[in-house]
Parts: C-alpha cells; structure tokens; sequence
C-alpha cells in the first residue's frame, strides 16, 4: 500500500494521474488538483429538513482540501461537479467557511464544472472567485467532466456515481471509496465526507485503486477480483 497510487494513460511519455488517498486526482505536470462531488453544505440541508445529522463535514473537506492545495503547491483546483449539495447547503455558515478557504488559496485558480446537483443548488456566490463551466472541461489529453460519458478524442476524468468497491474475507466485509479507472474513462470516488456510495465492480481492462486506512491500493485485475 502506499498514501497514493499512480495510474498512466496513453503511450509514451505517459499521462501520470496521482491518486490521492483523500480522494483526489493530482496532476503533477499541470499542477493541477481534481475533486469530485464534494456536495457542500449536505448536512447543512438535512438539518434545514428536520433530519438531525452532525455539524462539521464541510469544514473537515476544507481542511483536508486546503493541506493538499499547500502540500502539493497546486496552481490550479478543478471541482468535477456537485458543488453544493442543494439550495439549502448555501447557509451563512456554509458560505462563511467557503469564504475563508478561498481566501487562504487566493493564488490557486478554481474551477468548478458543473454537475446535475449544481443546476437546483445554484453557482457558487461570485465573491468565491471560481470559475464555472460547462462540461467538458479540457485540460491538455483529458476531458473534465460530472458525468462519466466519452469523449471521442480525449480520456475523461469524472464523478458523479460515488464508486467502491465491497471486499470480503473470513466471513466479514466492508464497502471502500474507489477510483474506476476504464480504458477511456476514469471516476473519481466522492471527495465530500458525508456522501454515500455506489459499488462497482471492474470489466476487462478496468482497474479499481480502492482507498482505505489513508492509502490507495491497486486491485487484481479483473479476472482475479472479487469485488462487486
């Protein structure tokens, strides 16, 4: 195991993607850092609709953004969609810790391309200073996008189906986040800590890095898993 796998794309030189065991993609040649699905201000709209659930979880995604964004000395963040969770999630707290995250990164550009829970959540407040796009979002070899879907000429890295993987031995098992990465589509798992999961499971020529205990591991290929 080790605190992040690296999974190459293309013939050489090579297309290196970094996969982060805080659920993210680091692209050292763009100095670029992607994020799927943080879903901001989730717990926020539970509590707005009457459903207890604990305070916190945008400020520890922050928190773990904002170290990676200094440790690595990214230039630029891409946030694959879904945002905000909801109207709801734009609450005075939610935006007020948005606000001082941006401003602790002020020299990192972000984008943000926007997913299917953006369209009723609403675009960032504009003070934010991120900058919103439709997808694709191409950024050199790829296409940055919310939903998995191909692009003829470029390898697509998106979210949007919150992937794991379930693994099981001597009786027990457990549900881990995973990246899904396919011949001409890679997913990212869920960046945000209050999100549920969705298990997959890899084709042929499919590899699955699961996540657990703040590492990254590469699953057996295919043939040999036991996923699902």
């Amino acid at each position: 195991m080790a605190d992040h796998a690296i999974h190459r794309l293309g013939a050489e030189p090579r297309l290196e993607l970094h996969l982060l065991a805080e659920k993210a993609v680091w692209l050292p040649a763009a100095r670029t850092l992607l994020v799927a699905d943080p879903h901001f201000g989730k717990a926020a709209v539970f509590r707005a609709r009457g459903i207890p659930v604990p305070r916190g979880s945008t400020g520890g995604s922050l928190q773990t953004l904002s170290v990676l964004i200094t440790r690595l000395g990214a230039q630029q963040l891409v946030f694959l969609g879904d945002f905000m969770h909801a109207r709801e999630s734009q609450s005075a707290g939610t935006l007020a810790a948005l606000a001082q995250f941006r401003a602790a990164h002020a020299a990192c550009a972000m984008t943000l391309v926007r997913g299917n829970h953006d369209s009723h959540a609403g675009d960032p407040p504009a003070a934010l200073d991120i900058a919103i796009v439709d997808e694709p979002f191409i950024l050199g070899e790829l296409a940055l996008k919310h939903h998995p879907d191909p692009e003829p000429a470029h390898y697509v890295l998106a979210g949007h189906l919150h992937p794991c993987v379930r693994l099981s031995a001597g009786g027990d098992a457990a549900r881990l986040p995973c990246f899904w990465m396919g011949e001409r589509v890679g997913v990212l798992p869920a960046f945000g800590e209050f999100t549920g999961m969705h298990p997959v499971r890899a084709a042929q020529g499919e590899r699955l890095y699961a996540v657990a205990d703040e590492r990254v591991f590469a699953l057996p290929p295919a043939r040999e898993q036991t996923a699902g």
